[in-house]
């Protein structure tokens, strides 16, 4: 790829990520790692989140995800790559 260039990555989390401050943590560790986007808690109780950045920030992130935060017991977390749409900052939906 060349340099400067822009990746996305949708993520679904599946396990106990919802009341365990997994939203907050992940918009601190996309931060931290200079990624934009957004996160989302769903009604099924996954959490939903999009990185956009370099291919190493985004992938850094979706394996932060594969943890999360201290209270969380992830199970699963599904990766959908994808271009780039522009998004600018990091916010929790």
């Amino acid at each position: 790829m060349a340099q400067g260039e822009r990746t996305r990555a949708r993520v679904l989390v599946s396990g106990r990520v919802q009341g365990v401050f997994f939203r907050a943590e992940t918009r601190a560790a996309a931060r931290r790692l200079g990624v934009d986007g957004w996160v989302r808690n769903l009604p099924d109780g996954r959490v939903e989140a999009v990185f956009e950045g370099s291919p190493g920030a985004v992938e850094a992130a979706v394996a932060w995800c594969r943890t999360g935060p201290e209270r969380a017991a992830v199970e699963s977390v599904e990766v959908e790559p994808g271009p780039a749409e522009g998004i600018a900052g990091f916010a929790i939906r």
